[in-house]
């Protein structure tokens, strides 16, 4: 055993540390919404690319706990190494196996570079034990790919056209600055479209599908973003939206494909905001998530990764449930944030904000608090000056 009091290392939007409890809380709490929902019906095999935060994690959660699928996660976390502590997607996943084990359920994790080659092979012989996936969830997010060939491919937030100028916020000084962005090239843009658009989830799709492993009537889900006005210029209309855009024409591609083979279906999510470590890198983000959170929480809409996660398998892609799609074909969980209410508020108080009144503004506390959370901080409950056992094992 290796005991030791974790304490909070957070530099902006970087974390240095997790606590292993603190994150097992939060998972126990996520398992404790899945059983209030009221699922019904059953999953025979889930495969969650990325399932070791945010809404994969959620996914591989709703799928094991509430749906009872045999689960296998794919994800790229740090491991603890004798008194050194892991990442916190580690110890999330620690707590979901002990708590499969605990129940009988079936809960697996192949930890290492969704994108290469070795780890694809390792998910092809794991479900040659399981068997045929009756579920794809595709939910990886990753700064850069080495692909097939070897070449590195890094993402780049970056505006497309013209530079960025506009409203952004000092995570470190908690403070609602102005931020200026150069404009992207074509080999920035290019190289986050390999990073973050559909290739990948092509690659997974058509690997499963040759090896015999995509079960009769297999579904296929990713994720993407749109947001609002105020952040299009350095997301939706920049580097990374391009990327999104990517992945959702890709999307349309995997459907007839699955149609075509196993009489299956394959959609793109568009989610709600919330709080990560990725979106906390962009500049008007977390001010704009602030603001957000609280007119939600204020009109009772307001939903984390689990609770979103849980309303798609029950309306959307569950057992029985046939997808409301938009005119773009895309599952809209982002419904509720793109109320014309809610962004005709948001973008009333945006102009005024400014390091006085952004706490009165907003809900940064709420921020604050979901943040720190993401690495098993300020979790109500955990006793953060008790030693705790860092030496979690994913078995």
């Amino acid at each position: 055993m290796s005991l030791q009091v974790i304490e909070p290392r957070i530099r902006g939007f970087i974390s240095l540390t997790a606590h292993p409890e603190g994150c097992a809380v939060n998972v126990r709490e996520q398992r404790e919404v899945v059983r209030q929902a009221g699922i019904t019906g059953h999953i025979g095999t889930a495969l969650v690319i990325g399932s070791s935060t945010g809404y994969g994690l959620a996914s591989a959660l709703v799928s094991c706990f509430g749906y009872g699928a045999e689960t296998l996660g794919v994800c790229f976390e740090k491991e603890p190494e004798e008194s050194k502590p892991g990442t916190a997607g580690w110890y999330n996943l620690a707590e979901a196996h002990r708590l499969a084990r605990e129940e009988g359920r079936v809960f697996e994790t192949i930890n290492g570079d969704a994108f290469s080659t070795e780890v694809k092979q390792q998910v092809v012989d794991a479900l040659r034990r399981l068997g045929p996936v009756d579920l794809v969830i595709y939910s990886l997010a990753a700064p850069r790919r080495r692909d097939a060939t070897g070449t590195i491919w890094n993402s780049t937030l970056k505006p497309i056209g013209r530079p960025y100028t506009g409203k952004a916020f000092d995570l470190r000084g908690e403070a609602v600055t102005e931020a200026s962005i150069e404009a992207a090239n074509d080999e920035e843009i290019a190289s986050t479209v390999k990073v973050m658009g559909g290739e990948d989830w092509s690659d997974w799709l058509e690997l499963l599908l040759a090896e015999g492993l995509l079960a009769p009537g297999a579904r296929s889900v990713a994720y993407s973003y749109i947001g609002p006005e105020l952040t299009a210029a350095i997301y939706r209309d920049g580097t990374i939206g391009h990327a999104k855009e990517h992945l959702e024409e890709t999307g349309h591609t995997l459907d007839a494909r699955l149609k075509a083979a196993v009489g299956g279906d394959a959609w793109v999510s568009v989610n709600k905001a919330v709080v990560t470590q990725a979106s906390a890198a962009i500049p008007a983000v977390p001010l704009y998530l602030s603001v957000l959170m609280k007119l939600m929480k204020e009109r009772g809409t307001h939903e984390g990764p689990i609770e979103q996660i849980v309303r798609m398998f029950r309306d959307h892609t569950g057992p029985g449930a046939m997808p409301t799609l938009d005119a773009k074909g895309r599952i809209r969980l982002d419904d509720l944030e793109m109320q014309p209410d809610i962004q005709a508020e948001i973008a009333g108080i945006w102009e005024d904000l400014t390091t006085e009144n952004f706490r009165a503004q907003s809900d940064y506390a709420g921020y604050q608090s979901d943040f720190h959370r993401l690495f098993g901080f300020d979790v109500p409950g955990v006793d953060y000056t008790a030693a705790t056992e860092v030496n979690r094992p994913l078995v």
